[in-house]
């Protein structure tokens, strides 16, 4: 499964008109007004004066090593291997954990590392302790620490925050340039003071993203290429730095001792061991291998069989590994096979649509997936932002000024997957499929299918490990039943992530987190602009003007119901589009471990807090045997 976090900067909308509410806030000078935290809607949990999040253990011991396997990905991070320690650029195939070296403006716990808190998008004072607002909401003047340090000692000021603003903008990689169009400059007025200028057409979250996003060096990055791969570790000023790495095999990270801001609410308990080490591997029976034997401490579990049958050796059944389920309130992660809409091929949504039909997914629940998961609809799967039903009132609102340049399918019930008789080939939907692939103009020559334009109609679903062909082949053998050479085609995973950049593939995977306030990231995963570039999100190339208009306008909600409801109207258009083939998704998360870790007493609600929020327990390993 793909996991693309999206804690840090992917959380924010588009457009001009009305803009969010903040909090109460304190005066400052002028029209501004001044406050310790940001969030969408105005709604703060924690005042000005709160200590640390409810969910972690303030009195948390520091010690141990926690090490695990990269299972989210962000900027130019690869799964399998690392050539770089630079993510934030296209170039080259970023390091695990890196994130961890670098501090933000501000911070949500766990941002650095992609774990939803107990709120929905709320950010706190890490290198600044506060923010002023402009009345109008288009300038930011955040108010830095003079104890930030960089972790060579040097000061972290206002003109390190504004040059990094400034260079991700311009040189960044698509994930971060894209999201700050809409930042009009960047500058600092003094040491302590950064002042950020947005355009009248800024989204409604944009304050966010750049609150999270990370804060370089400029005296460091002057005379270097930002462009360039690199393998010496760029100085920053965060909770962890480079300890020692192999490329491609492992990166280890320590805790910084004198880290300056381990004492601010938004640290407190948390960054609790000495050492977070990232093992890497191609193959996930050997990663399972390397947990079962203790080179991995803690195992996040995605596949159903593993999870039925794997977890039954010497040390679960003694009690050294734990085994568990949790589950929180976040929005599902969004899977799926996406179609290249760039290619000729998948242009006509009646082809994409027939293609779609014949993934039996009762049939693969049932007998490859043990009957755990649950299918994917929507878009906004497992939240209020999904689609149900016939478009409100307030939904054809949104959706009324685009009824000629939309499926009728938009306005009556939304488009949802077929429910098969769990055959495996369902021989009224292979029908229906059929009879839509000849209603877009392809036709059978013998066994084989043939496209619109006469070219034989191939299928190559591309991957960069085996672990999805289980689920991929019966789907493929459905389609070749329509006449559709249909295969798979397993490349390595540096070959893999450069035919993604450059859209060079027909179908592939991809699981997106589900945020509980989307925003500017849609523009990124959905928008036209976005699909126009290399590197992008919109892995499918959506190019649909409506899509534009419906983020745009959930971008500049102004509470959270005006939301849902642009959410719901978006869900519908893109299901009626027929962009992918969704999957499947559960609302827990299968966690495994070796016991030697303790937790706090209450989870984040949007996230188990595994093991982001617990610590190394000296005593529970001593008895296992790994103290």
């Amino acid at each position: 499964m793909r996991r693309i976090s999206r804690r840090s900067v992917l959380k924010t909308g588009a457009a001009a008109a009305a803009l969010s509410a903040l909090p109460r806030l304190a005066p400052a000078q002028g029209t501004e007004t001044e406050t310790h935290g940001l969030s969408s809607f105005g709604d703060l949990k924690y005042g000005p004066d709160f200590k640390h999040f409810d969910f972690v253990n303030p009195a948390a011991p520091k010690g141990g090593t926690l090490a695990v396997q990269i299972k989210q990905t962000i900027g130019n991070q690869n799964f399998d291997t690392f050539n770089t320690l630079n993510i934030f650029v296209l170039k080259g195939d970023g390091a695990a954990g890196m994130s961890l070296t670098f501090d933000s403006l501000m911070t949500a716990s766990g941002e650095r590392i992609g774990v939803l808190g107990d709120e929905p998008d709320a950010v706190y004072g890490l290198a600044a302790r506060s923010v002023r607002v402009s009345e109008d909401k288009l300038t930011y003047r955040f108010l830095l620490r003079p104890e930030a340090r960089f972790h060579d000692g040097s000061r972290l000021t206002a003109r390190d925050a504004a040059f990094s603003l400034n260079i991700l903008k311009t040189k960044g990689h698509p994930l971060f340039s894209q999201l700050l169009t809409q930042m009009a400059s960047a500058e600092a007025e003094s040491d302590e003071i950064l002042r950020v200028q947005l355009t009248p057409q800024r989204s409604r979250d944009l304050h966010l993203v750049i609150a999270g996003l990370p804060i370089l060096s400029e005296r460091y990055w002057q005379g270097r290429d930002f462009e360039a791969s690199t393998l010496e570790a760029p100085l920053g000023s965060g909770p962890y730095k480079v300890s020692h790495f192999e490329q491609g095999r492992f990166i280890e990270f320590e805790r910084v001792p004198d880290y300056w801001g381990k004492d601010l609410p938004v640290n407190v308990g948390q960054n609790n061991f000495d050492r977070i080490r990232y093992e890497y591997f191609r193959d996930r029976t050997v990663a399972f291998e390397a947990f079962k034997n203790g080179t991995l401490s803690y195992n996040e579990e995605y596949t159903s069989r593993i999870w039925s049958t794997g977890y039954d050796f010497p040390a679960i059944r003694e009690g050294r590994v734990k085994k568990e389920e949790i589950s929180s309130d976040a929005p599902a992660t969004i899977q799926g096979w996406y179609f290249n809409t760039r290619r000729e091929a998948f242009k006509d949504p009646r082809i994409r649509e027939a293609i779609g039909l014949v993934f039996d997914f009762e049939w693969t629940n049932a007998n490859i997936m043990f009957g755990l998961f649950k299918r994917t609809t929507s878009f906004f799967e497992n939240s209020d932002m999904k689609a149900v039903g016939k478009p409100s009132p307030e939904e054809l609102a949104l959706l009324e000024p685009f009824r000629s340049k939309l499926p009728a399918s938009v306005y009556g019930e939304p488009v949802t997957p077929p429910v098969s008789d769990g055959s495996g080939q369902d021989r009224r939907l292979l029908r229906r499929a059929d009879e839509l692939l000849r209603e877009a103009g392809c036709r059978r020559e013998g066994g084989a299918l043939k496209l619109p334009n006469g070219q034989p109609f191939r299928i190559e679903f591309l991957d960069f490990q085996p672990s999805l062909q289980p689920h991929t082949q019966p789907f493929q053998a459905n389609l070749k039943r329509l006449g559709i050479d249909a295969f798979s085609r397993i490349v390595d995973a540096a070959q893999y992530r450069a035919r993604m950049d450059a859209y060079d593939f027909d179908m592939a995977s991809r699981n997106l987190s589900g945020s509980p306030t989307p925003g500017d990231s849609l523009r990124v995963i959905y928008g036209s602009e976005s699909g126009k570039r290399p590197g992008s999100q919109n892995i499918a190339g959506i190019d649909d003007p409506v899509v534009d208009a419906l983020i745009e306008t959930l971008g500049n909600a102004k509470t959270r119901q005006e939301l849902n409801t642009a959410c719901r109207a978006l869900d519908r258009v893109l299901r009626s589009g027929h962009y992918w083939v969704p999957m499947w998704y559960r609302a827990s998360e299968w966690l495994a471990y070796w016991d030697q870790f303790s937790r706090p007493e209450t989870k984040p609600r949007f996230s188990s807090g595994a093991p982001w929020t617990w610590w190394y327990d000296a005593e529970k390993a001593k008895r296992i045997g790994r103290g």
